[in-house]
């Protein structure tokens, strides 16, 4: 089968390249990183420079594939909305059009749980629960329009599957564990309301998994969204204590009530967009406060139901798993 995945030298994006081509798929992976491009060309894989913002470089990714995964997406604590609804909101219309000119079977989507946080404790959250009426930044905000031309592309015949991985990990994270690490190395965690929150977070094979099983999901997964994640929460100190007593080094932790973390990262924010008018992340956001302290678990029964989904490599599993890699240099 011929499967284009954009957002092809991301995290997601290069696993799946890597495992479709293992499956003896004929794989294009699309996107801007040169460098990692040619080391998926190495492993077999067709890579296509070029951005999901250009309608015309995104149709003609499109031209002779079959199925389209589409990971590519900006997705950051911090930033401006104009940057996230042009990588999310315009990509995402950019490959629906391109899928439809071009006579694509099969989109699947990445989307994020992200559109369900409202910074309160929210437990066993299903796909049908009514979303916040205010998005809790830029970046769940464009994601949430994102979903909504998928669903309206899927209703004008192109056959479509949403999935909500949640947090992310493993081997080749460049961003959620990592920054962990240099915030326990420069300072300590933020350990906000003693790390009591739980938290879902999803093995980087188990989330290929899921998008394996939209590849031959049956005809009533189509038109419908599924939450993904190991299955398993867990308070964010047990994760934290597990992570750094699996890479052999002690945790340093900042033991910071909700109220005065999220007035310091107020301020952060405030400075950064005085200062710098938002160009650089503050060490500490609101989001990133909302995220560390506020539980949200998914229901993922749908997706075990309906796509056959089963997490495969546990939390402990894909923390070793990272810690080997991150040991090795990476």
């Amino acid at each position: 089968m011929k499967i284009l995945v954009t957002g092809g030298t991301g995290f997601l994006g290069k696993a799946l390249a890597l495992r479709l081509t293992y499956k003896g798929h004929s794989v294009s992976a699309f996107g801007r990183n040169i460098n990692i491009g040619k080391k998926l060309e190495e492993n077999g894989i067709r890579f296509i420079a070029g951005d999901l913002t250009d309608p015309i470089a995104t149709e003609n990714a499109c031209q002779g594939q079959d199925v389209v995964f589409h990971c590519g997406a900006l997705s950051s604590p911090w930033g401006t909305y104009r940057a996230f609804y042009r990588s999310n909101v315009l990509g995402t219309q950019n490959i629906i059009q391109g899928c439809h000119r071009q006579g694509i079977r099969r989109l699947i989507h990445v989307s994020t749980p992200s559109i369900y946080f409202d910074y309160s404790d929210r437990f066993n959250i299903s796909e049908e629960e009514i979303l916040p009426k205010r998005s809790c930044n830029p970046y769940a905000k464009s994601k949430r329009l994102a979903e909504e031309l998928v669903l309206k592309a899927h209703m004008e015949g192109l056959k479509s599957i949403i999935i909500r991985p949640r947090g992310i990990f493993g081997p080749g994270d460049t961003t959620i564990i990592p920054r962990l690490i240099r915030a326990n190395t420069k300072g300590g965690i933020p350990l906000i309301d003693e790390g009591k929150a739980l938290i879902d977070i999803t093995y980087i094979d188990n989330v290929v998994d899921a998008l394996f099983k939209c590849l031959t999901a049956p005809d009533c997964a189509f038109g419908h969204c599924y939450n993904i994640s190991n299955g398993e929460s867990l308070p964010l100190k047990e994760i934290l204590d597990q992570l750094f007593a699996t890479l052999n080094e002690p945790p340093h932790y900042r033991r910071i009530p909700y109220q005065r973390a999220s007035q310091v990262a107020t301020l952060m924010e405030a400075a950064s967009t005085i200062f710098t008018l938002g160009r650089i992340e503050p060490l500490l956001t609101r989001y990133t406060v909302g995220v560390l302290s506020k539980s949200q678990t998914l229901d993922i029964s749908a997706a075990k139901h309906v796509l056959g989904y089963e997490p495969r490599v546990s939390i402990k599993e894909g923390l070793h798993y990272f810690a080997q890699w991150w040991k090795t240099g990476q």
